[in-house]
Formats: structure tokens, sequence, C-alpha cells
């Protein structure tokens, strides 16, 4: 199998699939390297498409200590796996969890990243829900201790922004929580706690992003309500970004409407590679209503 090491000597396991620009997908707390198996076997035909497993996540490396888990970790793990492969510079795509890593590798690394795409991004970012998601997450985590990933796979892949899921495509669902199942319970808790539960809002970070000239796609679910709203604020706040809201539909996009999703990351990539996903046109003023004069 191979690997990369990061910088902290974690084994990272990677998928290395066909040849072109650099396209590097960043996986959900609920998938792993396999969820983004419809993306790759659609980029791959013109594009070289990377995938990996999170520390935490079989095959790659589960860290015994919950301090080794981290937003800033997770940011500098993506790193290393270009690093380790020698890649300048990648289309970054994240869903969820994967979505944070983009955005912070974005604020962070700007140059390591030809574009963003940032989907299903939002959970704990509202200040109003700050307190709840924060207590669900370390609960979680207690649950995937407690019951262990294959008791409690089913009830985690049941929740509200993923019902949307299953009723469309249960042999797609079901899928799904046959890898949960197969997850470490010990990674998916150190996960929730040192990832999830500690991240910063992203309204905490207005400021930065308001600086982030990197061409950006946001894609939620109508129906993965906690995205919404956190969906609009970075539409609003970045320069270069586009808002794709996609019809009943929840958290988990790219295998729900996978469609729909390969075929918005592939005209937003080819309108960055042509630089014509520029910054808002300064006459398109949110202020305005109508022009009169």
């Amino acid at each position: 199998m191979p690997y990369v090491t990061t910088d902290d000597g974690v084994q990272l396991y990677y998928e290395d699939a066909g040849s072109g620009e650099n396209v590097l997908f960043v996986h959900e707390f609920g998938g792993d390297h396999r969820s983004w198996e419809p993306q790759i076997r659609f980029f791959s035909r013109r594009y070289r498409c990377l995938t990996y497993g999170a520390r935490g996540y079989p095959p790659s490396d589960v860290p015994d200590e919950e301090t080794a888990y981290s937003q800033q970790r997770a940011v500098l793990d993506a790193i290393n796996v270009l690093d380790g492969l020698n890649i300048e510079r990648a289309h970054i795509v994240g869903l969820s969890m994967g979505g944070f890593t983009a955005l912070h590798l974005g604020l962070n690394f700007p140059h390591r990243a030809r574009s963003l795409v940032v989907g299903g991004c939002g959970y704990g970012a509202e200040k109003e829900h700050a307190e709840y998601f924060k207590g669900v997450s370390l609960e979680v985590a207690q649950q995937f201790e407690s019951l262990g990933s294959e008791a409690f796979a089913r009830t985690y892949a049941g929740g509200a922004a993923r019902v949307q899921f299953q009723n469309k495509d249960p042999r797609g669902w079901q899928e799904l929580v046959e890898w949960l199942s197969q997850h470490s319970s010990k990674g998916a808790a150190n996960t929730m706690r040192g990832v999830q539960a500690k991240r910063p809002s992203l309204y905490d970070l207005e400021s930065r992003l308001r600086n982030l000239d990197t061409p950006t796609l946001v894609i939620n679910g109508d129906e993965d309500d906690h995205c919404l709203q956190p969906g609009l604020f970075l539409k609003r706040t970045i320069p270069a970004c586009g808002l794709l809201v996609l019809p009943k539909t929840g958290h988990t996009i790219n295998l729900e409407e996978p469609n729909a999703f390969n075929s918005a990351l592939a005209e937003f990539f080819a309108q960055v590679e042509a630089d014509q996903w520029s910054a808002r046109d300064p006459r398109a003023d949110p202020a305005q209503v109508m022009r009169t004069r």
C-alpha cells in the first residue's frame, strides 16, 4: 500500500489515479478515501486525482493521543500529502470536515491551491449553535468509544442531513454505513474531540476570508440546514466565490448527487484554468435593488 509520512511521523494511505492537472480530494468525518470513488472515476480521465485517509482512518495510522488531532494538523497533513508526491499546486476539493480543511489550506497555504471546492461546510460555525455542536460532538465521540464503530455506524448515518441519501439511494447509503462501521473507534473519537469540537467558527475568520483571492466554489444541499447560512456567509465574504445549492439534497452531496457534483466541478475547474473565475464585479453591489440613474 502507498503511504506518505507526515512531518510528525504519521503514515497516511493515499491513492493516485490519472494524469493532468492535480486534484486533491479530502474526505468528510463519516467517510474515508473510498467516499470519493465517483469523483476519482470521473475526473481521472483527464486529471491526476489524489485522495488519502486522514489520520485516525485506517489504513492510515491511528495516533493514540487526542493532541495529535486538530484543524491545523489536518491542513498540514494535506500539505504533507502534496509534498510527499512532489505536487506544488492542486485543486483542493473537500467535503464537510474535508471542506474545512480545504478552506483552512487556502487561508494558510494559498500558493498550494489552484482552487478550492468547499462542500457541506458549516457545522459548528453558527454562533447560536456553537455550544450545542461542541456538546453533540463530544457525545458522538463517547458513543464511538463505548459502542464501537460497527454498532454506532447506522445511528450516525441516520442523521437529519443523511436520510436524504438513504431515501434516494439505499444501496449507496448502506455502503457508506459499512465503510463507517469499519472505522477505528479510537480514531473517530479522537477526530471528533480534536478536530470537530475545537475548530474555530468560520465567522471568526471573516477578515482573513475577505483577503482570500483563491477561486472558490461552495456547494451545499438545501436540506443540510446548518451549512446554508455559513455557505451564504462564505459567498458574501470570499471575493472570488460561487455558491451552488443542490435541491432536495442533504450532507453527503458527492455521493447523493454525483452527477450534479461532478458537472459543477468540471465547469468550475475549466473556468479556473481559463482564468475566467474572477472576483465579483464591483458593480454587482448587494445593497442595490434596482439602478435608478
